[in-house]
């Protein structure tokens, strides 16, 4: 049996866990907020220290990015953490990202790293205005982000963003130029030590208030996943990258720009659980375990909804063909992710329609990317 010690105690560890007991890996994990070794499921604490735990883990992994230095050295010194923490840096730190993307030679969105209220003349002046502003370390789900349309808004915006930097060591904002995009879309795919690859189909994905509300696998642009799949190989071998990946892209005009990457599993993929020969999770802990990797052909066209801030759903959702809810056991909070709700159909007509049944079951103010 394989043990896989994950750092970060969330529902992607606790998915890696439900798709490894098949493959026999039990997979443990490290809540940095607590510095508890729990179990994924049920959270119960272990008889473990950190050390102890990666002294008897085979393997080391993430489900987050935004993991303390000295924590991440501590593993990397085991010589058991994959992929390298260099990807995680990668994905924790937006100028350590736009670095890479531009040496994997991969288009993103021009920027301009921004320390004092000199710098962010200087982006103004050499990006133009409107831009997003994004901090640095930390900041996801739409949280640390800004946007700046016109000139009046300078000093408010800037008062904000100085405060960010303040407020922690090595903070700064990126400013990037607006890209006023057609749609959003994703690819998760994995690569393991052999350089292995395989890619998931690209995923449509509808934000609310800079959450992902409804991530839907594109089927038969077969151009865009070619272009899709070319950036993820060029992104996934600069870093010599070892598991999940995910690139999340802007769509303009056919032509994809890298917006951000996410070295782990990730939320535009829960779909693969249903929809997918093998899902996310499980092909994440093959590629770490140094196992061969699961096919990742759409077996049928499918759709994943976040829910949002809810503890339970009508029982209609589960009466419903092809659909199947996942909950993580959190205690139910404002906006948190509570659990998602797999949704697959014969064909993408049917599977519209399907999302359009759970539109008339669900309330429109927490599920609001589905038709209502």
């Amino acid at each position: 049996m394989n043990q896989v010690l994950v750092l970060g105690a969330g529902q992607l560890a606790r998915m890696m866990a439900l798709a490894g007991a098949p493959l026999n890996i039990n997979v443990i994990a490290y809540d940095v907020t607590t510095t508890n070794v729990v179990h994924p499921l049920t959270q119960q604490c272990q008889s473990l220290s950190l050390i102890e735990a990666i002294a008897a883990a085979d393997v080391i992994t993430a489900e987050f990015e935004h993991i303390p230095d000295a924590i991440l050295n501590l593993c990397a010194a085991s010589g058991k953490f994959k992929p390298h923490p260099d990807a995680i840096k990668a994905g924790g730190d937006r100028r350590i990202e736009k670095n890479l993307l531009n040496n994997a030679q991969v288009a993103n969105a021009p920027y301009h790293i921004i320390n004092s209220r000199a710098d962010l003349d200087a982006a103004i002046t050499a990006i133009g205005l409107p831009l997003v502003l994004k901090s640095a370390l930390g900041g996801y789900d739409g949280k640390g982000q800004w946007r700046l349309k016109t000139r009046d808004q300078i000093e408010s915006v800037w008062n904000e963003m100085a405060q960010c930097i303040a407020a922690s060591d090595n903070q700064a904002i990126v400013a990037e130029k607006f890209i006023g995009f057609d749609r959003e879309v994703s690819l998760i795919g994995a690569r393991n030590a052999k350089g292995e690859i395989k890619t998931y189909t690209l995923s449509e994905n509808v934000h609310t208030d800079g959450v992902l509300s409804l991530s839907t696998a594109i089927v038969g642009d077969s151009a865009l996943q070619q272009q899709a799949q070319q950036m993820f190989t060029a992104v996934a071998k600069q870093l010599n990258y070892i598991g999940v990946l995910a690139l999340e892209f802007f769509e303009v005009n056919g032509q994809l720009l890298v917006n951000e990457i996410a070295p782990r599993v990730h939320n535009s993929g829960h779909w693969t659980q249903q929809g997918a020969e093998t899902c996310q999770f499980e092909n994440h802990l093959r590629a770490v375990c140094d196992l061969p990797l699961g096919g990742t052909d759409l077996i049928r066209p499918s759709a994943m909804i976040n829910i949002l801030g809810q503890d339970s759903v009508p029982e209609a959702v589960l009466a419903l063909e092809n659909c199947h809810v996942h909950w993580y056991g959190k205690e139910k909070r404002d906006g948190r992710k509570m659990g998602h709700i797999n949704v697959c159909a014969a064909t993408p007509e049917l599977l519209q329609y399907q999302l359009m049944l759970l539109g008339q079951i669900l309330p429109p103010q927490y599920f609001p990317a589905l038709p209502h």
